[in-house]
């Protein structure tokens, strides 16, 4: 379910603005991303687990806040990273 660290790292070099860049608002929602659909497929194997639904929702909570932050800064970037994506805001 978690993410491994060839992943992680792919993502962070699709999405960094910069070679040491790891923390920016684009790769954390691109991250938090990639974990969201895959904690999504893992409750739809397994309905009754509330912790990961909690976990999930959590995930959620604070892209939303990272996309409200990156909308607020720089929509050039949000909207990039929109549409990169694909998601549907």
């Amino acid at each position: 379910m978690a993410l491994t660290k060839d992943e992680k790292t792919k993502i962070i070099k699709e999405f960094a603005r910069d070679s040491k860049d790891t923390g920016s608002p684009e790769v954390q929602i691109a991250i938090l991303t990639s974990e969201i659909t895959a904690l999504t497929e893992h409750l739809k194997n397994h309905k009754q687990d509330k912790n990961s639904k909690r976990g999930l929702l959590i995930k959620v909570g604070k892209r939303r806040s990272l996309l409200n932050y990156l909308l607020k800064t720089d929509v050039k970037r949000y909207r990039a990273v929109v549409e990169k994506l694909g998601l549907r805001r």
